[in-house]
């Protein structure tokens, strides 16, 4: 009897000490059938509005397939640059699919998956102002949007030159960026190449040329969602693979950017 009792008190105390199973980020997603992305929409080819109103670009088809390969539906959260963390922290989206770089001080507050996109930096200027490369810069106006890769790395750029002709302001908005430089109170920025040539070509905007590469590295950018929600991340990596490998990604790539060579989503020597 008392051994028998000992064991019982043993698989009781067992019992309390294990970890409680709980559902993580990932099975609520499925258990709502939706999936809230949080998406730039004034980002084009990323990320922008149709005649209709309705978003479009390649991170809206990404969310539309990151959706149906969860069996879900899509819901697109607009978050403009600087809203994207706290979309997700609040809790008003699950994912984000709105060009992040991955950032180790990022990190801190979101988990990334591994890259989905990978973009080229050039300078966006408007002819006429003798802005024919990067160095070409220096003693200008300059703005970009606040908090991403290209405008963390403008601004130390030009406190690094000190010249006193040159500055450069935060702007919340890639629109505002480009009411700016439209409106002469900016005289370039630094932008992907997607975004730079979207403008340049769409003719809303008279006389945007592209002035020249920017030496930047290669922002690698990934699918975000809540640093703690492990599943769900490890999810998100096994979808970009996915994406990846059954060709979807240069096909994406291709509807969007008009290339069929879509950047190597790898960091040379690295395994990523």
């Amino acid at each position: 009897m008392r051994m028998r009792m000992t064991i019982a008190a043993a698989a009781i105390g067992l019992a309390l000490s294990a970890p409680a199973a709980f559902a993580d980020k990932l099975d609520d997603i499925i258990a709502s059938g939706v999936l809230r992305c949080a998406v730039v929409l004034d980002f084009p080819p990323m990320g922008s509005r149709d005649a209709n109103n309705e978003p479009i670009g390649f991170d809206v088809d990404t969310c539309n397939d990151l959706a149906a390969a969860l069996g879900v539906e899509p819901e697109y959260v607009e978050t403009p640059f600087p809203d994207r963390i706290p979309a997700l922290v609040s809790g008003r989206a699950d994912v984000g699919v709105a060009s992040t770089s991955d950032t180790l001080e990022r990190a801190k507050t979101i988990g990334f998956s591994i890259p989905y996109f990978a973009f080229e930096m050039v300078v966006l200027t408007k002819d006429g102002l003798g802005i024919d490369s990067y160095e070409s810069l220096k003693g200008h106006k300059m703005g970009s949007v606040s908090g991403t890769f290209e405008a963390i790395r403008l601004e130390n750029d030009v406190d690094a030159w000190a010249d006193a002709n040159g500055s450069f302001t935060p702007y919340q908005t890639q629109a505002d960026v480009f009411l700016a430089l439209s409106q002469g109170q900016i005289d370039a920025t630094v932008v992907t190449s997607t975004v730079a040539n979207a403008a340049a070509k769409s003719g809303d905007f008279e006389g945007f040329v592209v002035g020249g590469k920017a030496p930047y590295d290669i922002d690698y950018t990934a699918l975000i969602a809540l640093r703690e929600e492990y599943g769900l991340l490890n999810y998100l990596d096994l979808f970009v693979n996915q994406q990846v490998r059954t060709g979807r990604y240069a096909e994406l790539y291709a509807k969007w950017i008009g290339s069929d060579e879509p950047p190597d989503l790898t960091v040379p020597g690295v395994y990523r």
